[in-house]
């Protein structure tokens, strides 16, 4: 749509919000108009808007040629489909884009470009990777991605060491994590993943034929104690810059490009919630295509690629993390050993959180595109049974699994779950 043939919003109206297109477009070509000269001397722009639209506005601004074009996204002091009765810090804006800026200075090949964020209107301005594609649906294609692994390995190592104790200065480490203190989004954090899923919440969306499995879960005792562990340290473990949403939905690819984004979940946490988190999406994938129609060949195939991926990731992530390790300033943390004590913890937690995720996005209120794609609830139940035993065997032996060297023995019990 145009300027000229935009609506106005049905939500609940504040007084910075974008009023209709043309003002998402003014406020488009005063942020980049240098950057892209187009948007300067474009007659007209066009936008649309486009992602879920659950909590934020999501617009491309682009020439009607699309020979130039931005995001703008803004942020909302509530969850917008649910409207004020669910508010949301508008603090979480802010680090979305100082969040997004730190992970460009780490990896700028891997996230889009932050061009302007504006405090006052919660906005942010910033490339357009519309070439690529949503990681999920790149999933769903069965897509061959050579370098997801690699790359996502070395996103992981850059963002969470460059933001550790091992390379910083305490007081900047200190000054950043009191910044990116994000109580609203970590709290989302909190119950869907270590409560909700673990007791009969209102908010689970459960399939009906899984639903013994969801009310074993729940008498679990043993498990729960260790996920309890798994919060306290989420809570208390200001380890590193998280981006702290790092699932299939926050990356889009090509074959040989990645880029992550939408780090509005950002804050100071265990390293190993990240690395667990997207480990966890290519196991929920794997799961998935078990079940997901094709031939039977292909689909075996897909999850040996799959589990291919997560191995490539860890092995890409410690490779990474050591090198920038041998470089670190406190002569502490350079004493022989520390790297790989750090790594061996770091693998522990990880394996807990995927643990997490897999059974949240089983039986949680967010479900996963991959899953749902699988159109009879009896036949999904069986993808969503791998899925649950895989994530409790994850949680319940992570400490014997984490020694730095066992990728091989961590493949293997995936492998046994996906058989």
């Amino acid at each position: 749509m145009t300027a000229q043939d935009s609506t106005a919003s049905t939500a609940p109206s504040i007084d910075y919000q974008f009023r209709d297109d043309a003002d998402v477009i003014a406020f488009a070509r005063q942020h980049v108009g240098a950057r892209y000269p187009a948007f300067a001397t474009a007659e007209e722009l066009q936008v649309e808007e486009i992602g879920d639209g659950n909590i934020n506005y999501v617009y491309r601004v682009c020439t009607p040629d699309r020979s130039a074009s931005v995001i703008v996204k803004q942020g909302l002091p509530w969850v917008r489909i649910i409207g004020e009765s669910w508010p949301l810090s508008l603090v979480r804006v802010r680090i979305e884009a100082e969040t997004l800026q730190f992970e460009a200075d780490c990896a700028p090949d891997l996230v889009p470009a932050l061009h302007h964020f504006d405090e006052a209107r919660s906005a942010i301005v910033m490339e357009d990777i519309g070439d690529h594609r949503n990681l999920r649906h790149a999933f769903l294609e069965r897509a061959s991605l050579p370098r997801l692994g690699e790359q996502m390995g070395r996103f992981l190592a850059t963002t969470l060491y460059r933001s550790s104790d091992l390379a910083l200065d305490a007081h900047d480490k200190k000054a950043r994590v009191a910044r990116f203190i994000n109580p609203d989004q970590c709290k989302i954090t909190e119950d869907l993943f270590f409560i909700d899923p673990f007791c009969d919440h209102e908010r689970n969306s459960i399939n009906p034929a899984l639903r013994a499995d969801a009310e074993a879960l729940w008498q679990d005792a043993a498990l729960k104690v260790e996920v309890a562990e798994l919060k306290q340290r989420f809570l208390s473990a200001p380890e590193a810059l998280l981006h702290g949403d790092l699932h299939a939905g926050s990356i889009f690819v090509l074959e040989d490009s990645t880029k992550v984004i939408d780090p509005e979940f950002g804050f100071f946490g265990p390293a190993g919630f990240d690395i667990g988190s997207w480990l966890a999406a290519l196991w929920l994938a794997a799961c998935a295509h078990t079940e997901l129609e094709g031939e039977q060949g292909d689909k075996r195939d897909y999850v040996a690629q799959l589990r291919a991926q997560a191995v490539a990731s860890w092995e890409s992530f410690a490779r990474e993390y050591r090198e920038q390790a041998a470089d670190t300033p406190d002569a502490s943390f350079a004493a022989p050993g520390v790297a790989e004590r750090l790594l061996a913890r770091m693998l522990r937690d990880a394996l807990g959180y995927a643990g997490c995720e897999l059974i949240r996005r089983t039986v949680g209120l967010a479900h996963i595109l991959e899953l749902e794609s699988i159109s009879d609830e009896a036949t999904r139940a069986r993808a969503e049974r791998r899925a649950l035993a895989l994530g409790r065997e994850l949680i319940m032996v992570r400490e014997s699994l984490s020694d730095i060297d066992s990728i091989d023995a961590i493949d293997a019990l995936v492998a046994r779950h996906l058989a």
